[in-house]
C-alpha cells in the first residue's frame, strides 16, 4: 500500500490550520448536518482563504518593505 504524500507551502499550511479552526468551530456550533460535511469543509477553506487575502491586503510584510 502506498503512502499520500503532501507537500504543502507554509502559507497554504497556515490557511488549512485555519480552515480546520473554521471547520471545528461550525461542527462544535451544531451547522453541519450529516451528509454535508464535503460542503462545509469547501465553505471553511474558502472563509479562511479569503480571510488570508484580507490580511495579506492590510499588513506589510517585513519582506515587502523592501
Amino acid at each position: 500500500m502506498s503512502k499520500a504524500v503532501l507537500n504543502l507551502a507554509p502559507s497554504e499550511a497556515a490557511v488549512v490550520r485555519a480552515a480546520a479552526t473554521i471547520f471545528a468551530a461550525y461542527i462544535v456550533a451544531g451547522k453541519v448536518p450529516e451528509g454535508q460535511t464535503d460542503a462545509w469543509l469547501g465553505r471553511s477553506l474558502r472563509e479562511a482563504f479569503q480571510l488570508a487575502r484580507l490580511a495579506d491586503e492590510a499588513i506589510q510584510s517585513d519582506s515587502e518593505l523592501g
